[in-house]
């Protein structure tokens, strides 16, 4: 809410926490996309559910990509996968908060919170912002007041209101889809995994390509909007076998790649959970699993 005050003045403003510190942010969360005010939230992923451990996870995904709080709302996700990307990402977020006017996302895990790793600060690309005319900035006598609210009690306004929305989140999906697909060309199995995870799974595929099975990897940078067109592209991609999505959690993201791959190759899970982190080799392990069980 704090956030929310600072946001209406025009600041640029973020707020960041772990897990469960998230989920007591989420009304706030949801009130400030309804007023369409730019901030950007970081979440440092941790076990759970409850209190869980301080551990690293990825089992905020759908906290984070299908709305912890009430109503039809979307929050711009981006999930780095080292602390360079961190930092690159979270300069642009605030870019891109003040573009859409749209709260953003940081998801990142344990791991990225607590590594260190050498980074250089450049310059984000340059976006063509609007100027913040709608906040309450004080008047000095030149405009009428500004009113920032989430509130529409006749219904026909709250559902234009949320359409307004969804006309947003569309210029989103559009505009803002990244993705990272690596060592693609004539892969048999394809990985998904984003952040730290599909760091680990690069190291498993460098092991599979010593046994002569050929993966690849599709690492959403983006988790919401998902890069869902390019699990679609490597679906129909002849010599996929099988998807194999790799999480930190018990399964959250690989609904979104069964959605994208709509039927036209199977898709697997494996993942740990609870702050457990999977290796290399037990990736490996599932992945000749899969290829061995792939029609």
């Amino acid at each position: 809410n704090m956030v929310y005050g600072g946001a209406g003045s025009g600041a640029r403003v973020m707020t960041s926490s772990s897990s469960p510190g998230i989920s007591l942010k989420q009304e706030g969360i949801t009130y400030i996309a309804g007023a369409e005010l730019p901030c950007v939230i970081v979440n440092i992923v941790r076990g759970g559910p409850g209190l869980g451990g301080i551990q690293p996870a990825q089992s905020d995904y759908f906290q984070a990509t299908k709305g912890g709080g009430h109503g039809d709302y979307r929050l711009l996700v981006l999930a780095p996968s080292s602390v360079q990307e961190a930092v690159d990402l979270t300069q642009e977020a605030f870019d891109l908060a003040d573009q859409y006017r749209n709260p953003v996302m940081i998801m990142g895990d344990g791991m990225i919170g607590q590594m260190m790793e050498p980074v250089e600060f450049t310059d984000v690309p340059k976006r063509n912002l609007p100027e913040k005319t709608w906040a309450t900035t004080g008047t000095k006598g030149k405009r009428e007041h500004n009113v920032i609210n989430s509130l529409f009690i006749d219904p026909a306004a709250c559902e234009k209101h949320n359409i307004h929305l969804f006309e947003k989140y569309a210029e989103m999906e559009k505009n803002e889809v990244r993705v990272e697909e690596y060592n693609m060309d004539g892969a048999e199995i394809v990985f998904v995994a984003y952040g730290t995870t599909a760091r680990i799974v690069k190291n498993a595929i460098t092991a599979l390509a010593k046994e002569g099975i050929k993966a690849g990897l599709i690492r959403p940078i983006t988790l919401w909007p998902y890069p869902s067109k390019a699990v679609e592209t490597a679906a129909n991609q002849a010599s996929v076998k099988a998807f194999l999505a790799v999480e930190m959690s018990m399964g959250q993201m690989v609904e979104d790649v069964r959605l994208a791959a709509n039927g036209a190759k199977p898709v697997h899970f494996y993942g740990r959970t609870g702050g457990m982190v999977p290796t290399p080799a037990a990736i490996v392990a599932e992945a000749k699993k899969v290829l061995g069980g792939a029609k």
